[in-house]
């Protein structure tokens, strides 16, 4: 689980409510036809854009922001750097037989040990971060384009309760409970945006690009592998994916 994800998400809940309760009752921010207009117009919205294959995953999406760890490059390295002195010890082939737990990780251990040439493993591997990137970054834009559909249709929901209000100036007591109301909408486009929708993108996109990171690690490690090289230089070469204050503490002390 994304511990900071939650504690973000509980966090902003706590304060706009709080901030609220602290002034008046929550009661009067419950304003049904106000949710009705931003919620509905923004599922129509999503629905409109992305076919409906995308739209029944979104729950999906948004709990991959919660539920998803994030990838562990420096225990990838290691992995790879058994796997490399198992091959240097015994043969490439005796990869087949290594316990192996990421499915891609078992993958390039597979073409390896099944002799492939290296630029077929390379084209096999990329396409299948291509791939992964390309499912990610629909995910993502799906978030986003709710974010901005929420303050739209928050403004849309003020502009239909000010034409509304505007059709009953005859009663100055209405004025203000009217213009309350109308303002509704654009409170509940602006959470939709700034706490449900634009903020887990971000999380998604930083989440894609921490594993594509990892599966690069793969790809060179294992592409060293074939090649033979020594699993000491096959680690030094992967630590360059890594921040100098990240890389193995064998390096920090020399």
């Amino acid at each position: 689980m994304d511990i900071s994800t939650v504690a973000g998400l509980v966090l902003a809940t706590i304060a706009i409510i709080g901030s609220i309760v602290y002034g008046s009752p929550l009661t009067i921010f419950i304003d049904i036809p106000s949710m009705f207009v931003v919620l509905g117009g923004v599922t129509a919205a999503t629905m409109i854009k992305w076919p409906m294959e995308y739209v029944k995953g979104l729950i999906t999406i948004f709990m991959k922001s919660i539920f998803n760890s994030s990838p562990d490059p420096k225990g990838m390295i290691e992995e790879i750097q058994k796997l490399a002195e198992t091959a240097r010890r015994e043969s490439v082939f005796a990869l087949e037989k290594v316990p192996v737990e990421d499915k891609f990780l078992k993958k390039a251990v597979t073409l390896a040990a099944d002799n492939r040439p290296p630029e077929v493993i390379t084209s096999i591997l990329s396409l299948e971060i291509a791939a992964m990137e390309d499912r990610h970054s629909k995910g993502v834009e799906i978030l986003e384009g709710m974010g901005a559909d929420g303050p739209a249709f928050g403004m849309i929901g003020t502009l239909i309760g000010l034409v509304q209000m505007l059709q009953n100036m005859s009663d100055p007591s209405s004025i203000g409970p009217a213009m309350a109301v109308a303002l509704l909408t654009t409170f509940y486009g602006s959470v939709i945006a700034n706490v449900f929708t634009i903020p887990v993108a971000s999380k998604l996109k930083m989440r894609s690009k921490q594993e594509s990171t990892k599966m690069n690690i793969i790809v060179a490690g294992v592409l060293g592998i074939v090649a033979g090289e020594n699993p000491r230089v096959i680690r030094e070469k992967l630590d360059s994916f890594l921040s100098p204050k990240d890389r193995l503490v064998e390096d920090k002390k020399e």
